[in-house]
C-alpha cells in the first residue's frame, strides 16, 4: 500500500546500509588482522586466495569437520540404501532405514553411542505406557538433565579418544530427546490398547534412528513422519534428478557464501575481543550485528539444507528452511519462520497443552514463559541462554499486547478514521523498527553472550543517544518496510 518510489527508496537504503556497514567490518578485520591472529589463531585457506579465516564459530567448524570426516559419506550411503529399498521392497523401507541409522550411529559414535540413544528411547517408551503426559515430560526432562551431570559427562568422555566425538554424542542425544518426546506424547494421547502401529516400539526406533536428522535435526514431529513414511511422495526419476541438481547447487552456494563471510569479516573473533568491540565505530558495530545474524541464517541453510535434501529424496516433506533474517521485523515472525520444526514442536507439545491463549492473559503469559523456559533448558541451560529466553519472552509478550490493543474495535476504527492506509503502514513499520532493534540485540546475547549484548546496549542506546539510536531506528524502519512487503508476498505465494 506504499507508493512504489517509497518502497524502492527503503529497499535502496537497506541495501546501502548492508554494503556500507559490511565494508566497515571488512576494513576493521583487515586493520586488526595481526592482533586477532595472535589472540584467536586465524586459519589460512588456499581456497580463497590465501585469505585468513575466522575459525571461532564452534558450531560451523564442528559440523564442517564431521562432514568431511564421516557424515557426508554416511548421508550418501543413506540416500543409496533408501533408493534401493524403494525399488526392491518399499513396504519394508522404514525398517531398512532404521537398521542403516543404527549402523551409521555405530560408525561415528561406537557401541556406547548406539546404546545411549537406545537406552534413552527405551526408557521414554516404558514411561509413556502409563499414558501420563506429566510423567512423560518429567522423564524427558530427567533424561535431558543427565547430559549436564558432571559425573555422567566424565564417564562419557572416557568412551572416546577426542572431545569432538563426545560433543557429537551430546548434540545427538539432545536432538533425539525431542524425537522420543514427540513419540511418547503422541502415545499418551492414544486409548490404552495402542501397542500396534503406529505407536509400537519398532516405529519409535525407526523414528529415532532416521539418519538424515539424527545428529542436528531439523525437527519433524512423529505424526508427520509416520504419515509421510507410509505414503511417501516419490517423484519420477527425471524430476528427482533435476530437483537434486538444483538443491545441490543451492547448498554449494550457501556453503560458499558462509565461508566467504568468515574470510572477509572476522565477526566472531571481533565479538570475542571485548577490548576491540568497545573501540569499534558505530558503523562497524552495526555491521557486526548484521553479519552475525546473517551468518547464523546462512549457516542453518546449510545445516538444515543437507538433511532436507535427503528427506525429499526419501519422499518426505521437511520443515521449511529458515527465512532470511533481514526480512524479519517481529519476535513472533522470528520464532515462527526461522526454525519451523522446533516451533511446531513447541506449539504442539508445550504451548497448547498448557492452555495457550485459551486461558486468558495470565494463562497466555504462563504458557509462553514455560515454552521459552523449555527452549533455554533444551539448549543447555546456561546463564546467557536464560537471559536470552527471558528477553525474548518479554519481546513476544509486549508485541502480542500491542497487537491485541491495535485489534480492539475502538482503536482500529480510530486509526482507520484518522490515518490513511499508507500512514497505517508507516506506523506499523515504525513500531516494527523498535521491535527489530530489540530482536537483534537479544539475539546477540544468544550468539555472543551477555557481555556482547551489554556492550551493544551501552554503545548504541546509552552513549549513542540520540543520534546513533535514531539513525539505527531509521535504518530499521526501512528494513521493516521491506520485510512487511516480503511477508505479504510470501503469504500470497
Amino acid at each position: 500500500m506504499l507508493p512504489r518510489w517509497e518502497l524502492g527508496l527503503c529497499l535502496l537504503v537497506s541495501l546501502g546500509f548492508h554494503v556500507c556497514s559490511f565494508y566497515e567490518v571488512y576494513r576493521v578485520s583487515r586493520e586488526h588482522e595481526d592482533e586477532l591472529n595472535e589472540e584467536f589463531e586465524l586459519e589460512t585457506d588456499a581456497l580463497f586466495g590465501g585469505l585468513k579465516k575466522d575459525p571461532t564459530d564452534f558450531e560451523w567448524s564442528f559440523w564442517l569437520e564431521w562432514g568431511r570426516r564421516r557424515l557426508l559419506w554416511l548421508f550418501l550411503g543413506h540416500a543409496a540404501v533408501s533408493q534401493l529399498a524403494t525399488l526392491l521392497t518399499k513396504k519394508h523401507r522404514p525398517w531398512i532405514l532404521m537398521v542403516y541409522g543404527m549402523w551409521a550411529c555405530w560408525c561415528v559414535l561406537g557401541v556406547p553411542g548406539v546404546a545411549a540413544v537406545f537406552l534413552h528411547a527405551t526408557v521414554a517408551f516404558c514411561v509413556a505406557q502409563f499414558r501420563s503426559m506429566l510423567l512423560t515430560w518429567l522423564c524427558s526432562l530427567l533424561l535431558l538433565s543427565t547430559l549436564r551431570l558432571q559425573s555422567v559427562e566424565e564417564a562419557k568422555r572416557k568412551w572416546y579418544e577426542t572431545e569432538n566425538e563426545y560433543y557429537l554424542l551430546q548434540f545427538t542425544l539432545t536432538v533425539r530427546c525431542l524425537y522420543y518426546t514427540s513419540f511418547s506424547l503422541e502415545l499418551c494421547r492414544q486409548p490404552p490398547p495402542a501397542q500396534r502401529a503406529p505407536h509400537s516400539f519398532p516405529w519409535l526406533l525407526a523414528y529415532v534412528f532416521y539418519y538424515p536428522v539424527f545428529h542436528n535435526g531439523p525437527i519433524l514431529n512423529f505424526p508427520e513422519f509416520f504419515k509421510q513414511m507410509q505414503q511417501p511422495d516419490l517423484s519420477s526419476p527425471q524430476r528427482s534428478l533435476c530437483g537434486l541438481a538444483k538443491a545441490l547447487g543451492r547448498l554449494l552456494c550457501w556453503w560458499w557464501l558462509a565461508e566467504l563471510l568468515l574470510h572477509l569479516m572476522f565477526m566472531h573473533a571481533l565479538c570475542g575481543s571485548t577490548r576491540l568491540l568497545e573501540r569499534l565505530s558505530c558503523w562497524a558495530l552495526g555491521g557486526l550485528a548484521l553479519a552475525q545474524v546473517l551468518f547464523f541464517y546462512v549457516k542453518y541453510l546449510v545445516l538444515f539444507g543437507v538433511p532436507a535434501l535427503l528427506m525429499r529424496l526419501d519422499g518426505l516433506t521437511p520443515p521449511p528452511l529458515p527465512r532470511c533474517v533481514s526480512t524479519m521485523f517481529s519476535f513472533t515472525g522470528m520464532w515462527r519462520y526461522f526454525d519451523v520444526g522446533l516451533h511446531s514442536f513447541l506449539i504442539r507439545y508445550v504451548y497448547i497443552p498448557l492452555g495457550g491463549s485459551q486461558r486468558g492473559l495470565l494463562g497466555t503469559l504462563l504458557s509462553t514463559a514455560m515454552t521459552f523456559a523449555f527452549v533455554s533448558y533444551w539448549h543447555g541451560s546456561h546463564e546467557d541462554l536464560w537471559s536470552w529466553a527471558a528477553l525474548n519472552w518479554l519481546g513476544v509478550t509486549v508485541e502480542s499486547g500491542a497487537r491485541r490493543l491495535l485489534e480492539k474495535p475502538l482503536v482500529r476504527e480510530t486509526l482507520a478514521r484518522f490515518l490513511s492506509p499508507p500512514a497505517r503502514r508507516r506506523l506499523h513499520a515504525l513500531l516494527a523498527s523498535c521491535a527489530t532493534s530489540m530482536l537483534i540485540l537479544f539475539n546477540l546475547v544468544f550468539l555472543g553472550g551477555i557481555q556482547v549484548g551489554k556492550t551493544y546496549w551501552d554503545r548504541i542506546f546509552l552513549q549513542g543517544w540520540p543520534w546513533v539510536t535514531l539513525s539505527v531506528l531509521g535504518f530499521l524502519y526501512c528494513y521493516a518496510h521491506v520485510g512487511i512487503a516480503w511477508a505479504q508476498t510470501y503469504t500470497v505465494l
